[in-house]
């Protein structure tokens, strides 16, 4: 098993841990979870991709970024443009050989960094993020909780407004659009497999995995040359 390593970053606003994994040396990633509860949803699938591209000798790190995981930064004070700062801080300090990877609203982390390149699965806005936290609240009869309450999640007036109008990056270098094959958007490539985003509790998907750690690896080759 590739071997897992904590370890903490600086940003302009403090300091969050993260998750290192295989070789420092040569490209290496900086993986991005959904927010919210898909993000526990999701992180098991996601360590499994970034231990499967340790094995191909592709080193990464998973942060926690203010306001998600273990970061000492309540939820409800958490704003998107200090989780970009974040992000663009860690990825200065990573050099630049540096790839982003997201699942989901993850990519709305990367915008502002100064990366190689993004592969993005199932990308999406911040507008999108919002009507699927709405359903879930009446889906959840909380309809009548607090404006700011999303399924359990309190969010500040400022990250509602940060989300209404965020969007992945769209921009010039190298980018993967990655989509499941129930999605109708378009894609560079769509892969047949269930969303684990959608399930109810935390899950993985071995085959993906091998199936996403593949296509990283030799899409991060061909940004190389």
């Amino acid at each position: 098993m590739t071997a897992l390593r904590f370890d903490t970053y600086d940003w302009s606003g403090g300091r969050e841990a993260m998750l290192r994994f295989g070789s420092d040396a040569g490209p290496i990633v900086i993986a991005a979870l959904p927010l919210f509860e898909e993000a526990n949803r999701t992180r098991q699938f996601l360590v499994t991709i970034l231990r499967a591209l340790a094995a191909l000798g592709i080193g990464s790190v998973l942060p926690d970024l203010p306001g998600t995981g273990e970061s000492i930064v309540a939820t409800g004070e958490a704003r998107l443009r200090d989780q970009r700062t974040a992000y663009t801080d860690l990825a200065q300090y990573l050099g630049r050989n540096t790839y982003g990877i997201s699942i989901r609203s993850g990519a709305l982390f990367d915008t502002d960094a100064a990366l190689a390149g993004r592969w993005q699965l199932s990308a999406q806005t911040g507008e999108d993020l919002l009507r699927e936290l709405d359903r879930a609240r009446v889906a959840s009869r909380s309809a009548q909780a607090s404006e700011t309450d999303y399924a359990g999640n309190t969010l500040s007036h400022e990250m509602l407004a940060d989300l209404r109008d965020a969007t992945p990056h769209a921009g010039a270098g190298h980018l993967r659009g990655v989509r499941l094959e129930s999605d109708p958007r378009e894609a560079d490539v769509k892969y047949a497999a269930s969303p684990l985003w959608r399930r109810s509790e935390p899950d993985n998907d071995i085959p993906l995995v091998q199936i996403i750690a593949r296509d990283i690896s030799h899409w991060i080759a061909s940004c190389e040359r």
